[in-house]
């Protein structure tokens, strides 16, 4: 029987591999373009797997080299597929994104990974070598392999410890389960790669932790190195400088016979500050332990420029702990991974692609960053925190509800490769199973190319909102781009707000495989966005308002006169559609667009025009091949719309905040938010045949949340928080009232909120719901309580000046007998 080969993971950190040589999963992003090690080959297969980093992807995976950039505070939509299910139940998952910028890191324009060795790069140096791409690196690379493993591989080190020669290979942070053999790829550190949160220093800031279980999103922002410092330690020059350059001439030997020597503690740098600072050198007591280490010569010889220890044989070298600070950035998000399904590198939900909307943030500048998206499942067979070799059987045992671990092992249920198992017990039926330990608990990673964060342009306000809108995709049909996409917009619907900001950017290449389907020059990518006309037939309605111009079911343009899409101006429309800005385009163009670049940049135009506008590629929209159509409806009221789950989340307008506690919805749920000023409500209500509820002053904005079921899991909160937009005066805060409305209902029937807050010190009315609609804050008047007491005052009044009158003579006889007469009058006989 084979040895079992055994999942082990840490009680506080996550394992995201198992030892695995092969791609059978797979994660790529599309958007922003993912390289998978890709550059610019013309070929369908990149041309090396180990140019930047270790994807364990399929090599037809990714796209060119392309670069674009974002401005602070915009929004950049990421879309990306994986090959098996997330969020569901048939594995665990996690999707982690993160993103990196320093001077350094670039694409490159070579395929050839980054040298170790300084004599293959110009001037010595391979990091400022041009010709070679970099994300980490050196410093990382090299920490990385003069560093301990992590105590979360104390059940590794015991099990791989089959020969001499492997247990030293199990030893250093380049050697993990998924690269047993210390493959560099790059400046990578292998270890970082394949966990997370990594207990050492990291480059990657964070973004979103996306994962089936959200009970542990509290642990995973607050161990993010975004708020968290990571220390590690430095060892004295010389035991650096020798580790390096033997480790260079030895490979694996080294590790068997230097680094398993128990004492005295030189290799390798430890995890932890206080073994880290017990670690000195002298270069006398190092030789002669160096003389001690038996079969072992390789390195005996390497001489360590500028050793004081060597001129002076009294003076120590000590190890120093260093602690690096946090990121200094907000922890990142974390919430449900999107759903998708196994055996499928497609849409998710509703056939929508699975994505992210990331804010860039405004306080990070750079021309050089790139972002990371890794991919982790995980069978259910085992609990993915606590298992250990040395309890992998009792699982076992506990999951199948085996009297003992022997039991389990005699019917042949034993983690291992392809077991046999009997399944009925005494009928003696063996069944093999096709169980792949290499496949159980598996990373993948894709890269985007670089790209830049620069500032905003001078007169485009800090609060005003930027989407960013963009091209995915490659020359090609399904089956020549796969597991690529073909060409799409991103987002391929949008809605913004008037006034907001619109950034039309795209990237593409000359060099893809040249017999790839296409129109225009071969291999050649381009894009254009012009107006759509209207379509022949209904497609439904868009619920909102405003004119729709064109419909996705057209395929010819739409006739440009004054219109284009949101309200561009006619030179923003041309250089849109030929793109080109500016000058004499008309009759210079060519009609596919091959003399234009595949990168093209519209800069920021404001959305001026409400209204929902369908755009289309000129070039690449060949009907029943593939469809390049989007549509950006541009409304009057200010929205937000963001994924929030059970871990909770909020999201902010200027005037309004929507909060959702932990627990309050049992699953990641679209939110939008939508707010109307007063004026606005009313002729959105009015276009219902609806008014505004109640009497008195509307004292904050209308406000529209979505979905309008009810969303409520448990007692949690789900609350509204908004400014206050009039003065209350000297009425009592009790006066302010909530009332709410269905607008999938026509706003017929409205209810008053249970409770609501008024905080004069900040201004603002906060309300809790249990489902969306659409809400709105009055402040109730005192005006019909003196109304009705002057009424009473007068009609008081009135009736002691009769009393007054009647008492006088015969007046009272006068008015009796006038009464009789008028009843006579409406009798029907005379």
């Amino acid at each position: 029987m084979m040895t079992p080969i055994v999942i082990s993971f840490s009680v506080h950190v996550l394992l995201l591999v198992l030892e695995a040589r092969h791609a059978d999963a797979d994660v790529y992003l599309h958007m922003p373009r993912g390289s998978n090690n890709r550059l610019n080959e013309a070929t369908r297969n990149r041309n090396n797997a180990k140019r930047l980093f270790d994807s364990q992807n399929n090599n037809r995976g990714g796209y060119n080299v392309g670069t674009s950039y974002y401005y602070q505070g915009s929004t950049v939509n990421f879309q990306w597929t994986n090959q098996h299910s997330c969020s569901d139940k048939n594995t665990d998952c996690q999707v982690i994104i993160q993103y990196m910028c320093h001077d350094l890191l670039r694409d490159g324009s070579t395929t050839i990974p980054i040298p170790l060795n300084p004599s293959q790069c110009a001037s010595y140096d391979c990091t400022k070598d041009l010709r070679y791409g970099m994300h980490e690196d050196l410093v990382h690379h090299l920490n990385c392999r003069s560093t301990e493993r992590g105590n979360v591989y104390a059940a590794d080190k015991l099990y791989n410890a089959r020969t001499a020669t492997q247990s030293g290979r199990y030893y250093t942070a380049d050697y993990t389960r998924q690269n047993p053999r210390a493959t560099r790829y790059a400046y990578e550190c292998p270890e970082e790669r394949d966990y997370y949160p990594y207990w050492n220093p990291s480059p990657w800031k964070d973004i979103a932790v996306l994962t089936n279980d959200v009970s542990r999103c509290e642990y995973y922002r607050a161990e993010s190195q975004n708020v968290k410092k990571r220390g590690y330690c430095n060892l004295p020059f010389p035991l650096y400088y020798f580790l390096r350059q033997c480790r260079e001439r030895a490979g694996g030997l080294f590790t068997r016979y230097l680094w398993r020597q128990p004492t005295p503690r030189f290799f390798p740098a430890p995890t932890d500050k206080a073994t880290c600072e017990s670690i000195t050198y002298n270069h006398t007591y190092f030789r002669q332990w160096l003389a001690t280490v038996k079969g072992y010569t390789r390195c005996h010889g390497i001489n360590i420029p500028n050793d004081p220890t060597k001129v002076n044989n009294t003076i120590t070298l000590s190890a120093r702990w260093i602690e690096l600070p946090s990121h200094n950035a907000p922890p990142p998000v974390c919430r449900e991974a999107p759903w998708s399904r196994d055996n499928h590198l497609g849409n998710g939900v509703g056939g929508h692609p699975n994505s992210f909307n990331w804010t860039v943030p405004s306080d990070v500048q750079s021309e050089f960053c790139a972002f990371r998206i890794r991919y982790n499942i995980s069978s259910n067979e085992f609990d993915r925190w606590g298992v250990s070799r040395a309890n992998d059987s009792t699982n076992m045992k506990l999951n199948f509800g085996f009297s003992s671990p022997e039991a389990a092992a005699t019917r042949g249920f034993v983690f291992k490769q392809n077991p046999v198992v009997d399944v009925f017990g005494s009928a003696n039926i063996p069944l093999r199973l096709a169980v792949n330990t290499a496949q159980f608990g598996r990373t993948f990673q894709d890269r985007s190319h670089s790209f830049a964060i620069r500032t905003r342009p001078a007169g485009v306000p800090a609060n005003a909102r930027i989407h960013n809108i963009q091209v995915q995709g490659k020359r090609g049909n399904i089956v020549q781009v796969y597991p690529g996409v073909e060409y799409d917009f991103v987002p391929n619907r949008l809605t913004a707000s008037q006034d907001d900001y619109i950034h039309f950017q795209w990237t593409g290449s000359n060099s893809n495989p040249a017999n790839n389907a296409g129109q225009g020059q071969r291999g050649s990518d381009r894009h254009n966005a012009i107006l759509l006309s209207k379509s022949l037939y209904e497609e439904g309605s868009s619920n909102v308002s405003g004119y729709v111009y064109g419909k996705f079911g057209s395929s010819y343009p739409e006739l440009l006169t004054d219109q284009a899409i949101a309200g561009f101006t006619r030179d923003q429309a041309e250089a849109l559609a030929v793109l080109q800005h500016g000058g004499n385009k008309r009759g210079s163009i060519d009609p596919e667009l091959d003399d234009m670049s595949p990168y093209y940049d519209h800069g920021l135009a404001k959305a001026n025009t409400l209204g929902v506008y369908h755009y289309m590629c000129t070039r690449n929209n060949n009907f029943s091949n593939r469809s390049q159509k989007g549509r950006l409806a541009v409304v009057l009221q200010a929205t937000a719309t963001d994924v929030i789950g059970r871990f909770g989340g909020t999201l902010a307008l200027q005037s309004a905040v929507l909060s959702v506690s932990a627990n309050a919805v049992s699953t990641a749920l679209v939110f939008t938010i939508s707010t109307y000023t007063d004026v606005q409500c009313q002729k959105f209500l009015e276009g219902m045949g609806s008014a505004i509820y109640g009497t008195g002053l509307t004292v904050t904005d209308c406000v529209v949340i979505e979905p309008e079921g009810n969303f409520l899991a448990t007692g949690d909160e789900v609350s509204v928080t908004l400014n206050l937009t009039a003065s209350l005066g000297s009425s009592p805060l009790s006066s302010v009232k909530v009332f709410g409305t269905l607008v999938s209902d026509g706003a017929r029937a409205w209810t008053q909120t249970s409770d609501n807050t008024v905080d004069t010190s900040t201004r603002t009315v906060t309300f809790n719901i249990a489902h969306g609609g659409l809400y709105v804050t009055k402040q109730s008047s005192s005006a019909p309580l003196a109304s009705l007491i002057m009424t009473l005052v007068v009609v008081a009044f009135l009736m002691v000046a009769v009393a007054v009158y009647m008492s006088r003579g015969d007046r009272f006889n006068k008015v009796r007998r006038g009464l009789s007469y008028a009843i006579l009058s409406f009798r029907s006989e005379v």
